[in-house]
């Protein structure tokens, strides 16, 4: 899988990708790159390789036909997730020869391309939102000489007309695994997809099977990195404002505690408080442990002071610092889990539960806004971009 996409000509499937041109905290600016001009080529390259996201469509623009160039303002509605992260999912995915798969968000065709390689493109569906990612893609997978059916639609919807599948995987994370998608999972068949909440910095794995008898069976992993969210999805994040108002620790509250914070890598408790506490949001490029809660302005920055000694600051009508503890705790009576079960019933109720149940909470649907703190609309918005610390 790795060495497909080692192999793939990534400046045939994005020709064109954007390079951002302003700080994160300024009115943002980027720059077109065309492989078709000289002098943007080694940065496209570099762009391409650097290991970061790549962004290709802005404000849902045509794709195909454009002209390079600045452009300011807006948002990036496509995005090309980072290699790295692609190489894991599709190496969790196991894809085959003849299998029979779903690429839902197609994005740059990437996981499209690799499908067609590996599973031959007669069995491969790629399905997008957007008619012009869906257009772009179907000519420059073309160009590569993969012929899959591309298609334009809503992805949470299935595209039952080819199904089932043996594989299906999705670009973009999701509050809870659509009932469609099960629905058209094959017999010995496998889904992966990026479950999670309104904030981007715990994200969850679903990995979904449906064994030869039929029975559907589903784990949800604590992961580093995962998609973002999609079009229409809640995303909360720490705006430059609410981000100053922390570093200055305006009308912070301090005080010392004996309790030691959850490490970084007790992925399974921060996923738990993302589910079982919603609306946090940690600023990982913060020296020190920083998490803000953005609808209703609460924040909390925690700092080693000595042995075993933390001086935590806080501001806002959450205690933030409790919230963790009592998670940490339940989380540790559990079993310290890195993964859950993930029960998903006929009737459409889906319940992530520890493998003794002592940890479980219920999967709903988020409201479909775009907002952080104080209302600000979200300058990250961006279709099927990785979650990255």
């Amino acid at each position: 899988m790795r060495d497909a996409l080692l192999a793939l000509p990534r400046e045939t499937l994005m020709p064109q990708a954007y390079a951002r041109r302003s700080a994160p905290d300024e009115p943002p600016r980027w720059e077109l790159l065309d492989w078709a001009r000289t002098d943007d080529r080694e940065e496209l390259l570099g762009l391409l390789h650097s290991g970061e996201s790549v962004s290709i469509q802005h404000e849902g623009e045509p794709i195909l036909g454009r002209a390079a160039g600045a452009r300011a303002g807006g948002a990036m509605t496509a995005m090309s997730s980072t290699m790295g992260m692609t190489a894991d999912l599709l190496q969790r995915l196991d894809l085959r020869r003849g299998h029979r798969v779903l690429d839902i968000g197609t994005g740059a065709g990437v996981t499209a391309a690799v499908a067609c390689f590996v599973s031959g493109h007669d069995g491969v569906v790629t399905l997008d939102i957007d008619r012009h990612v869906s257009e772009a893609a179907q000519a420059r997978l073309m160009a590569l000489g993969y012929r899959p059916a591309v298609v334009t639609g809503d992805g949470l919807a299935s595209w039952p007309e080819l199904g089932p599948y043996d594989r299906i995987f999705v670009s973009f994370a999701v509050p809870r695994v659509p009932p469609a998608l099960v629905a058209q999972l094959a017999p010995g068949g496998r889904a992966l997809l990026t479950l999670g909440t309104s904030s981007p910095s715990w994200p969850g794995l679903a990995l979904i099977t449906r064994a030869p008898t039929g029975v559907v069976e589903a784990e949800l992993v604590a992961v580093e990195f995962g998609h973002r969210g999609g079009a229409g999805f809640d995303r909360l994040f720490l705006s430059a404002t609410f981000r100053k108002r922390i570093a200055t620790c305006e009308g912070g509250r301090t005080r010392r505690s004996r309790l030691e914070p959850p490490a970084d890598t007790d992925r399974g408790m921060w996923l738990a408080l993302d589910h079982l506490h919603p609306g946090l949001v940690r600023n990982f490029s913060a020296d020190d442990l920083t998490i803000g809660a953005p609808r209703c302005g609460s924040w909390m920055r925690a700092r080693r002071v000595g042995h075993r000694h933390w001086e935590v600051t806080a501001v806002g009508p959450r205690d933030i610092w409790a919230e963790i503890h009592d998670v940490a705790d339940h989380w540790r009576a559990a079993g310290s889990p890195h993964s859950y079960r993930l029960q998903i019933d006929a009737d459409g109720a889906q319940r992530v539960t520890s493998r003794c149940g002592a940890l479980s909470w219920t999967l709903t649907d988020v409201s479909h806004t775009h907002t952080g703190a104080a209302g600000e609309p979200d300058p990250h918005s961006e279709k099927g971009a990785s979650h990255a610390r």
